[in-house]
Formats: C-alpha cells, structure tokens, sequence
C-alpha cells in the first residue's frame, strides 16, 4: 500500500510520514525534498525567482515521475493540491490522508513563513490559504486526521494506522 500525506504546511506531514513509515516499515519519500534536490534549490528560492506556479509545476513534476509501489510513504508539499494531475496521480495510486491541523497550531508552528516557500503567501496571507486549502485537502482526502494540539506524532501515527485498518 502507498499512503500519501497531504495538508498545510506546518502540519507534520515529513515527522508523521517518517514515524508512519517506521511504524510500517515503509520507504518514505519527501516531495520537497525531491525537489530541492532536482533544482539546487530552496523552496523559496524557486518562488523568489521564477514565480509560485514554478514550485506548482516543479511539484506538480515530481509526482508525476515517481513509480507509486507498495509499502511506501509519501509527504507532499503543502501546495499539490493546485495540481488536479498530481492529485489524481496520487489518488489513482495510493492512499490519501489529509492531516488536518487547527489553524492557530499551523500559525504558531510557522515562524520560518518567510523562507519556507509557501504558495500564494504573499497574494492570500497564511490564514485566507488555509481557509482554501482546507477545502481542497478534504476533496481530496480518502481519510481525514484532525490532530490537536496535545496529540504527539506517536498519536497521529496510532489514528492514521487505525483509520487505514478500518478500510481494509
């Protein structure tokens, strides 16, 4: 099984997938890892110097050109939900988890916001794109997370598993 983790950024999506994947024993795979790496480039450098749609499209590509197997993890960046390709690639092969995180613990996990290389932060603000967002993850999602602000990543792992188990 591949699962594919998808939500804002600041959601926990590398420290889950990394703790999920161990949990599994599961290869884990970073979209924005793969990218920098690809490019030579930060996140923020790519918005910086070609726009917000090159990091879409920089994603949108990666997606596109991974081999989806099993027993696989998969993080996101939290802008591959403006990619109908990339999410119906991902939705054709794999298994969909929206970690849906309040917004005032994705508020305050972000004090990096200017160099993090978050699309449409300069146009929408933090708050206007999670609004959007939120919307679009749940489309997307074949099971939802809601994490609190207590839930540690060994919880959100434990409530990922137990979803997964009760769909088989």
């Amino acid at each position: 099984m591949t699962i594919t983790l998808i939500g804002m950024p600041g959601a926990g999506k590398s420290s889950v997938g990394k703790a999920l994947a161990r949990r599994l024993a599961y290869r884990f795979i970073d979209t924005d890892v793969l990218i920098q790496e690809h490019s030579g480039a930060a996140l923020q450098e790519l918005i910086d110097g070609m726009g917000d749609l090159a990091l879409v499209g920089a994603e949108e590509e990666c997606i596109l050109s991974l081999k989806l197997q099993d027993d696989c993890i998969i993080s996101t960046g939290g802008s591959v939900v403006y990619s109908g390709k990339a999410m119906h690639f991902l939705r054709e092969g794999s298994s969909i988890v929206f970690l849906d995180v309040p917004f005032g613990i994705i508020k305050r996990r972000l004090s990096n916001l200017d160099s993090r290389g978050v699309v449409g932060l300069k146009d929408k603000g933090l708050y206007q794109l999670y609004r959007e967002r939120s919307r679009l993850y749940a489309g997307f999602a074949d099971i939802r997370i809601r994490v609190k602000g207590k839930d540690k990543i060994r919880d959100v792992v434990e409530k990922i598993v137990m979803q997964l188990e009760n769909r088989s």
